[in-house]
C-alpha cells in the first residue's frame, strides 16, 4: 500500500483533459512552464488545505486469477492537513464504528503521524523520497498538448511517457520512467484536475524482494474547487497487480471517493458540508 501512496504523490503533481477546442494547442515547451507553475502555485495554497477536513471512503476489491472479486472491504477516514501534509484518521471499516481499543490504537498512530508531520519541512512526503517537477521533465516526455474545455472549465491537457533508459535514484523516480498517460491542468487555478496513468513496464522494488508491480497497473486521479476557493480530491481508481515478499500475489481494484468538505479552522466561520462548485466560466 506504501508503493500506491508514492504513486499517488507522484499523480498529484501533474494533470489530465477531453474534446478539442478551436483556440490554437500550446507548444511542448509552454506545457514545460506550465507544469513549473502549477509546482509554484501548489506551494502558495498549502496552507490554505489546513482550513479543510473532509471524508475518504475507500473500497478495496482482492480479485481472483480469473478477476473476479473474492473479497471487498471498506474503509472510512477523516483527512485533514498539518504542516502541508495529509493525515488520514481511520473512523469506521465495513461500515462500522472502530471498537474502543481500535480507535485507542488509531488515536496513537495518528499522533505520531502528526508529530512527523510538524517536524517534515512542508511540500516534501511524510513517507519515501520526493521529486520536482523540473526532475519529472528530465525523465519524461510532453506529447500532444492541447486546449480544451473540461467541466465547463479551460483546460490544458497532455500525453506523458516516461523515457525506460534514463538513470533513475529511488523508487519515485524509478516509478516515473516507466509511467505513461494524460494530465489535465485547470489553466485559469493552474490546479490538476484529472490524471490516468499506467505503469509501461514490470517495476521491481528492492530488486523484486520486497515488491514486484507489474505492467498493466494503472491510476486514475480527480480533484475539483472546493468552495470556490481550494482544489482538494474528489476521486481516484486504482488497478494494481503485484507480488509482495517474493510469496504473496496481489490483485486489487481500489475505488477512493471523497467528500463532505468541511472549514473548520479556528479563525475560519464553520461550513458543515461545503459541497464540490465549478463556478461559471467567466
Amino acid at each position: 500500500m506504501r508503493l500506491l501512496v508514492m504513486i499517488c504523490l507522484l499523480m498529484t503533481m501533474l494533470a489530465p483533459a477531453q474534446a478539442r477546442s478551436a483556440s490554437l494547442e500550446p507548444a511542448v515547451q509552454d506545457v514545460h512552464a506550465l507544469l513549473l507553475e502549477v509546482e509554484a502555485h501548489q506551494k502558495q495554497v498549502e496552507k490554505m488545505r489546513e482550513d479543510y477536513t473532509y471524508r475518504e471512503i475507500t473500497r478495496t476489491e482482492e480479485l481472483d486469477g480469473s478477476g473476479k472479486v473474492k473479497r471487498t472491504e471498506t474503509v472510512e477516514l477523516e483527512v485533514f492537513y498539518v504542516n502541508s501534509h495529509p493525515i488520514r484518521r481511520q473512523v469506521r471499516k465495513q461500515g462500522k464504528e472502530l471498537s474502543a481499543d481500535e480507535q485507542k490504537k488509531e488515536q496513537s498512530r495518528v499522533t505520531k503521524e502528526v508529530e512527523t508531520a510538524l517536524k517534515k519541512p512542508p511540500g516534501e512526503p511524510l513517507h519515501g523520497d520526493a521529486i520536482t517537477v523540473q526532475r519529472l521533465l528530465q525523465i519524461m516526455s510532453i506529447r500532444n498538448p492541447q486546449r480544451l474545455m473540461y467541466k465547463n472549465r479551460p483546460t490544458i491537457a497532455f500525453e506523458f511517457v516516461g523515457d525506460p533508459h534514463t538513470k533513475t535514484h529511488g523508487i519515485t523516480e524509478d516509478i516515473s520512467k516507466k509511467l505513461s498517460g494524460t494530465v489535465w491542468i485547470d489553466e485559469k487555478d493552474r490546479q490538476v484536475t484529472r490524471m490516468d496513468a499506467r505503469i509501461d513496464d514490470n517495476l521491481r522494488v528492492g530488486g523484486g524482494l520486497v515488491a514486484s508491480v507489474q505492467k498493466g497497473s494503472s491510476f486514475t486521479f480527480e480533484q475539483e474547487l472546493v468552495n470556490h476557493e481550494l482544489w482538494l480530491p474528489t476521486a481516484a481508481d486504482i488497478h494494481v497487480a503485484a507480488r509482495v515478499m517474493i510469496l504473496k500475489g496481489l490483485r486489487q481494484n481500489i475505488h477512493v471517493q471523497n467528500d463532505n468538505y468541511q472549514k473548520f479552522h479556528a479563525d475560519a466561520i464553520q461550513q458543515p458540508g461545503v459541497t464540490v462548485a465549478t463556478p461559471p466560466k467567466p
